[in-house]
């Protein structure tokens, strides 16, 4: 699979257990799940859409054990729009980041139930593809792509103290800097 992840975090996906691959695909989903749940917030036809998001990066914090129903979640989020394809395909900037964050939490609910490191590599790569994008779209050299990296690889240290506080906020910087970045 070519993958924009960085190889030592191919590795040691590929040589680590379930519950190495589930933190590294929650931490992802954490810092991801933002820029869907932010764009799409007060919708009122998309509450049940957010409160599935929401619920399921707080459950893929519980790494030690896989979802039960995270192929039902994985269902769900197939039927957002974000996920469809159209003719037209994906114009503006809030639909863009909007479908990497489902993307993202796709593969992470995938990667949760199978353990699969392949599953999370996709996850990894969406996240990085989305970050490569919003670094192109920003001025005055934004890192996020540098700092996604940084993070896949400090998820596999061995070391989660600490890990979901810096997802939370890089989450939140990222959220900003892609409204930011909406015509207003």
């Amino acid at each position: 699979m070519d993958t924009l992840v960085e190889a030592s975090v191919v590795e040691a996906l590929r040589t680590g257990d379930g519950e190495a691959v589930r933190l590294y695909v929650a931490a992802c989903a954490e810092r991801a799940a933002p820029l869907f749940i932010g764009l799409r917030a007060g919708m009122p036809d998309r509450a049940a859409d957010l409160d599935l998001c929401v619920e399921s990066v707080r459950d893929l914090w519980f790494a030690d054990r896989a979802l039960s129903d995270a192929a039902e979640r994985v269902r769900a989020l197939e039927g957002f729009p974000e996920l469809r394809p159209c003719e037209e395909g994906i114009t503006d900037v809030a639909g863009t980041y909007a479908f990497f964050g489902v993307l993202v939490l796709r593969h992470a609910l995938r990667a949760n139930a199978s353990a699969d490191a392949d599953h999370a590599l996709s996850c990894g790569h969406a996240a990085l593809t989305a970050m490569d994008l919003l670094d192109r779209n920003l001025f005055g050299g934004a890192a996020f792509r540098a700092e996604e990296e940084a993070l896949q690889a400090r998820s596999l240290s061995g070391d989660a103290a600490g890990l979901w506080e810096a997802s939370v906020a890089s989450g939140r910087e990222r959220l900003r800097a892609v409204l930011g970045c909406l015509p207003r």
